[in-house]
């Protein structure tokens, strides 16, 4: 009997068919979570740079939508109106562009936590899957022996090591970056603030 080599590769190639669909699935997920935690490094360090920019009186840079929405509603004129409400109608558009941009921005948040949350339980399928061909083998054969479990053990701790390499970095991303863009929404709601006073 022929044993994979322990590389996730090699464990990959001498899986069955279910389990190699799993191990995909999972290792896509796992590639595209680096891909939105990469991503998600940069919007944060863009956006931030820029927020520091634009508090400092400098160039707006990427926040441009909200300064946009802040030059339309104070540009709009509306008769009888006090210069508290316009300064809140102001505060109140920016707050919606702003809500608008940062959904934009944390658009990889919610894929993340899916892979947390889901990618475990996907190895966990692959697990019982892997369990349920070893039991299967010692059906068939009548035999107990190391060489007709390996394969399908083999298989499900190979699945749950592709869950937990997609789950783990899915998780620590999702909430690190979670907290980092809940710090930048706490200085943006302050920006928009003592901007829209400026302005209106």
């Amino acid at each position: 009997m022929e044993f994979a080599p322990m590389s996730p590769f090699g464990m990959f190639l001498y899986a069955g068919p279910v389990s190699k669909v799993v191990m995909a699935l999972l290792l896509a997920a796992a590639a595209w979570t680096w891909v939105l935690i990469i991503d998600g490094v940069f919007v944060l360090l863009r956006l931030s740079k820029a927020l520091d920019r634009a508090r400092a009186g400098g160039d707006i840079g990427v926040l441009w939508p909200i300064a946009e929405a802040a030059q339309e509603a104070s540009q709009a004129e509306l008769p009888d109106e006090p210069p508290h409400q316009k300064r809140e109608r102001v505060l109140q558009q920016m707050n919606r562009a702003a809500g608008e941009f940062m959904l934009d921005a944390e658009g990889g948040l919610p894929v993340l936590a899916i892979v947390a949350s889901a990618g475990p339980f996907v190895g966990l399928f692959g697990t019982v899957w892997g369990i349920m061909s070893s039991f299967s083998g010692i059906a068939q054969t009548q035999d107990t022996s190391l060489a007709v479990v390996a394969p399908g053990i083999a298989d499900a701790l190979a699945a749950t090591a592709y869950g937990l390499a997609a789950a783990i970095p899915a998780a620590i991303g999702y909430n690190r970056m979670g907290m980092a863009f809940g710090s930048l929404r706490e200085k943006l709601s302050r920006f928009i603030l003592s901007y829209a006073r400026s302005i209106a």
